[in-house]
């Protein structure tokens, strides 16, 4: 599968596609209304170390102090203790979860971003919080004087002042933490959320994403047959006919309608031409048309071909040999009491119960009363004596057969016959069905002489004059198909 494979299948389905896109893009449309507006009012402070007692040493305890308190501030700074300054009960864990604080990297800065539905309110919150915290900074940091004793043998202390007059212990300040605003929070003018341009965009690639994937996955779950190349690989025979998709077809089944000037029409005139070539050295005197399961249009399929190739000026005779659900008379207007059944069992010749049909005239063998045992009459000598006669009188023999996996009645009429042409409806007919058919004419050593993609999806025929029929008019589209 390559690009153009998931191009055209995205061009099959583009209305899924639009559906899918429309319904994301409303719900994104009703999540930005329905999301009540977010503003954002941030603060920055500065922790810094004091030295009080201005030498070396405790400035850079001082300048170690800040770096090492950053990160517990940022922690300390939406704690309950300092929120609960600021908002009085069922508000303290509501303000709680909406603020954000991070210690900037590399730096002493602390910044608090306070979120509120009210822009005012987000920034009057987060300077009440600023100032709330700086005052808990003041108080649990608050510096507490340490007194050192003086040396024993009376030398000076390292700061400079002499012991040897006095040696009483000295008051010493360790160096403290200061916390000092930057930045005042601003009434922020825009809203953080919702964001309606990003919430489409994502909505869109969310729609697209979703409508294409699941049309891939489908496509990849489907063992349908619809491509010529697929049921050419499954039946392991050539394809020699693809049967468009016509929108009356289920209430006019024949090709004989507007002249035969129709997209199926020319379909069929395909389809007996490339059965012409099947083979120079052996061609086929009688033909089964079967499918895998029944609704697939090989009924139809026969008696158009059976038509087609009258018209050609062949000697052709189609024998309706579905003994169970006979359509050949339905569709071709006739009186099917009299026909096959009635010849198997002796009581008409088959002379009398063949009937001719249309102009040119096409000879046709109804499949008479329904019997009990249709298996058995098929496979019965008389039943070979019968075609022996017809291939010896008629240039083509095309017997319609029943589906091959439901019943066995196509099976052993294909033992008998020449050869077999397989009907695969498009988007209904499935892969394994096509290969235990194929199997189980191999088993008996049947003769498929090709198949023919039925319901394929086309555009509605042109005409363009001068006898060229549809041709110039063909283009692909989908469609539903209908069973005929």
């Amino acid at each position: 599968m390559n690009l153009l494979y998931y191009v055209r299948l995205a061009r099959r389905n583009w209305l899924f596609i639009l559906l899918s896109l429309v319904l994301a893009v409303s719900a994104a449309l009703f999540v930005t209304s329905s999301t009540p507006p977010k503003y954002v009012a941030t603060i920055s402070m500065l922790v810094s170390g004091q030295d009080r007692e201005g030498s070396l040493s405790t400035a850079y305890q001082a300048g170690m102090l800040s770096a090492q308190r950053v990160q517990s501030y940022a922690n300390l700074l939406s704690s309950r203790r300092v929120v609960s300054e600021i908002a009085k009960g069922d508000d303290i864990q509501r303000v709680q979860a909406n603020i954000t604080t991070e210690a900037v990297p590399g730096t002493v800065l602390l910044r608090a971003t306070v979120a509120d539905g009210n822009p005012a309110r987000a920034a009057q919150l987060a300077n009440s919080l600023g100032t709330a915290f700086i005052r808990l900074i003041e108080e649990i940091e608050r510096p507490t004087p340490v007194r050192r004793p003086a040396d024993k043998d009376g030398s000076a202390h390292k700061n400079g002042r002499s012991s040897g007059k006095d040696d009483r212990p000295v008051k010493i300040i360790p160096p403290s933490v200061k916390v000092a605003i930057v930045d005042q929070a601003q009434v922020p003018q825009n809203p953080i959320s919702p964001k309606p341009l990003i919430n489409l965009a994502v909505a869109v690639m969310i729609g697209l994403f979703l409508s294409v994937g699941s049309l891939v996955l489908r496509d990849r779950l489907d063992t349908t047959v619809k491509t010529s190349e697929v049921l050419q690989q499954t039946s392991k025979s050539s394809v020699l006919g693809i049967i468009g998709y016509e929108r009356d077809a289920r209430r006019h089944p024949l090709i004989l309608r507007n002249r035969g000037r129709s997209s199926r029409s020319e379909a069929f005139r395909s389809l007996r031409t490339n059965l012409q070539f099947i083979g120079v050295d052996r061609q086929p005197k009688s033909l089964v048309v079967t499918s895998c399961l029944p609704g697939e249009g090989k009924s139809s399929t026969a008696t158009n071909l059976a038509i087609t190739l009258a018209q050609a000026g062949w000697r052709v005779i189609l024998v309706d040999g579905d003994l169970r659900r006979p359509r050949i008379p339905s569709y071709l207007g006739i009186e099917g009491a009299v026909g096959l059944t009635d010849v198997l069992i002796d009581k008409v010749y088959l002379r009398n119960a063949v009937q001719t049909w249309g102009e040119p005239s096409l000879s046709v063998l109804p499949s008479g009363q329904i019997p009990p045992n249709p298996s058995e009459l098929l496979g019965s000598d008389g039943m070979r004596r019968v075609l022996a006669q017809l291939t010896e009188t008629f240039d083509m023999v095309i017997i319609d057969a029943p589906p091959l996996l439901p019943v066995t009645d196509a099976a052993t009429l294909a033992a008998t016959c020449d050869g077999v042409l397989i009907v695969a409806r498009y988007g209904k007919t499935r892969r394994e069905h096509i290969i235990r058919a194929a199997e189980l004419l191999a088993s008996i050593n049947a003769r498929v002489v090709g198949s023919v993609l039925n319901f394929a999806p086309v555009k509605s025929s042109h005409y363009y004059g001068y006898g060229y029929g549809y041709g110039y008019g063909y283009d692909a589209e989908v469609k539903t198909p209908v069973s005929v």
